[in-house]
């Protein structure tokens, strides 16, 4: 990977992290599942409009927008619903880089090469160790719908590999667009009408900051970024940045909810960041690298 395309990840990652204290905000108000549902209304119009459909079959469409966001962020959400906190909803996403890993050895006939799965293997050690510090503070139920949200990650790298086209931008906006309508049905079904029908009341200043600071710099900035590198590399090289999400994660709760940072959690977060540079570089050189330090 170029080094300044490891950097724009790099930075993606850091702006991914700090959302989910944005997020935090708008859940305090509203319906988790429509907060989602209004991030991705408000990141697909009035764009749409102006942009042109990509020249892609509309069964990648529907189903970038279906596992997007109701795979990986309608899970997650519905994960949050049944006791699972934020700060472990945005760990246990990370578990993508193996669903990464094999996803793109199985169905892209992509390499996993020995550093790749030295460096997962750090970054996981590192996330087993948060996951540990949290005193057994997550629900069975939470576990199982924020692990194949992280799954459906994954498929989301797939999907757009299918669909082989150079129009990202535009494939996120078309995809998006089949998000939002089936995100409030699930609000309707799991949380019934007052989730939809309450909003007026509960929406707020800091509500509105929330979905707009995720739709268009998170969604449409970030996506586009992110689907970009995944044309450019393969699945396996890019999924490992991820694993920097649930450190800026950790430090946007130090910084804005005045949360603590236990030295397990700095010992994990370091292992996460030498997994992910590990799974960057070649052997050869690691190995180099050591020999002359």
């Amino acid at each position: 990977m170029k080094q300044r395309d490891f950097w724009l990840l790099f930075a993606l990652m850091a702006l991914w992290g700090f959302n989910f204290s944005v997020i935090k905000l708008g859940v305090n108000d509203i319906d988790p599942l429509v907060l989602t549902a209004l991030r991705f209304s408000c990141a697909v119009l009035p764009l749409i409009f102006f942009i042109k459909r990509p020249n892609v079959a509309w069964r990648y469409l529907i189903a970038y927008g279906l596992s997007f966001g109701v795979g990986v962020w309608g899970l997650t959400t519905l994960s949050l619903d049944v006791g699972m906190s934020v700060g472990m909803a945005s760990l246990l996403l990370d578990m993508s880089v193996v669903s990464g890993l094999l996803i793109g050895w199985w169905l892209l006939d992509e390499t996993i090469t020995k550093n790749k799965l030295l460096g997962a293997a750090l970054a996981i050690i590192g996330l087993l160790l948060i996951v540990w510090d949290t005193d057994g503070a997550i629900s069975v139920q939470g576990l199982i719908l924020v692990l194949a949200a992280s799954a459906f990650w994954s498929v989301n790298g797939l999907i757009l590999k299918k669909a082989n086209t150079r129009s990202v931008f535009a494939f996120n906006i078309w995809g998006m667009a089949f998000a939002p309508l089936p995100l409030l049905l699930i609000a309707l079904t799991f949380h019934g009408s007052d989730a939809i029908t309450n909003l007026p009341q509960q929406f707020s200043g800091w509500t509105l900051f929330s979905v707009l600071f995720q739709a268009y710099p998170t969604t449409l900035f970030g996506y586009w970024l992110w689907n970009k590198m995944i044309m450019k590399y393969s699945l396996s090289s890019v999924a490992p940045m991820t694993l920097l999400v649930p450190v800026f994660g950790i430090l946007g709760g130090y910084w804005f909810y005045d949360e603590s940072i236990s030295l397990l959690e700095i010992v994990a977060a370091i292992l996460i960041l030498m997994g992910l540079f590990v799974s960057q570089m070649t052997l050869p050189k690691v190995i180099k690298n050591m020999a002359t330090s």
